[in-house]
């Protein structure tokens, strides 16, 4: 029975780790701002755009959803395009491009009256280079303008989720967006007017296809990588923590100050450490004996 509840315990200890490093935005709590503004900007598209609020100014990221891209510019949108063409099903990368200015107008016209936002302030950094936050978003009427958008065949269900300013746990709410999801394909409006069922399929299995024969690659490159210095994390002073991939500054200070580490998963105790990150280093770390 002890040996039970010892497990038990330990469990819900990892959990709780996962959820406060690995997953800071579901952790925290919501904020919500009033009568927030839509600021028109060039970089803005249907689930990112430049919001003022209590006087400053924030680039948030939708919850849940992934609208269609607006752009081609580099090899990252191409890539972008294709995976997002092949999901909805698309002769042509072209339509993308098509909805995703649909998409950006049709935002522009939901927030054109101040609106309500709610975020946790987490990090949505993602592909842009400037910094953006997750928000959930109504609009004056009071509609979930990331549900809108779904039902009106301007996004997908896709990314990032948590639990919602009305209570709806993360998981409900994906299944609920997935039904929307499907309802507006059934009615074929928005982008999946343009889709092929007969290929949607076929496609959507290429792409899943492509993408493990890159995870393959990826898990070869990494198991043959053998680093050249690896540092002991309870001895390891900051600037070598820093010479490691990923470790800045103050990630290197909270890592000394998170000392002794019995184990490697120890880490994970660390801020700023999750078990994806934790991944990537532990080629780097080794306890002395």
């Amino acid at each position: 029975m002890r040996t039970i509840l010892r497990f038990a315990f330990e469990f819900l200890a990892i959990v709780a780790v996962l959820l406060l490093f690995e997953f800071p935005s579901i952790a925290a709590d919501l904020q919500s701002f009033s009568n927030v503004k839509l600021i028109n900007s060039p970089a803005n598209d249907g689930d990112s755009f430049l919001v003022e609020a209590n006087g400053e100014k924030y680039r948030v990221r939708l919850y849940f959803v992934d609208c269609p891209e607006t752009t081609s510019s580099s090899k990252s949108d191409l890539r972008r395009l294709r995976e997002q063409a092949r999901y909805f099903g698309l002769p042509n990368e072209k339509f993308v491009i098509q909805f995703g200015e649909e998409a950006k107008e049709f935002v522009e016209s939901a927030l054109a009256k101040p609106f309500t936002l709610h975020t946790a302030f987490a990090s949505a950094l993602g592909r842009s280079s400037k910094g953006r936050i997750y928000a959930f978003v109504y609009t004056a009427e009071g509609n979930d303008l990331l549900s809108t958008l779904i039902q009106n065949g301007l996004a997908r269900t896709h990314g990032v989720g948590r639990k919602t300013p009305d209570g709806i746990y993360r998981d409900e709410m994906i299944e609920s967006l997935r039904d929307q999801e499907i309802s507006a394909m059934l009615k074929r409006v928005g982008i999946w007017s343009k889709s092929d069922p007969d290929k949607i399929a076929a496609l959507r299995a290429k792409e899943r296809s492509e993408d493990r024969e890159l995870e393959a690659i990826q898990h070869k490159v990494q198991k043959s990588e053998s680093p050249k210095v690896q540092f002991d994390p309870n001895t390891a002073t900051e600037s070598e923590l820093q010479s490691i991939k990923g470790i800045g500054p103050a990630l290197a200070k909270r890592i000394v100050d998170g000392r002794p580490y019995k184990k490697i998963d120890d880490l994970l105790k660390v801020k700023g450490i999750g078990v994806k990150k934790l991944e990537r280093f532990r080629l780097r770390f080794v306890l002395s004996k």
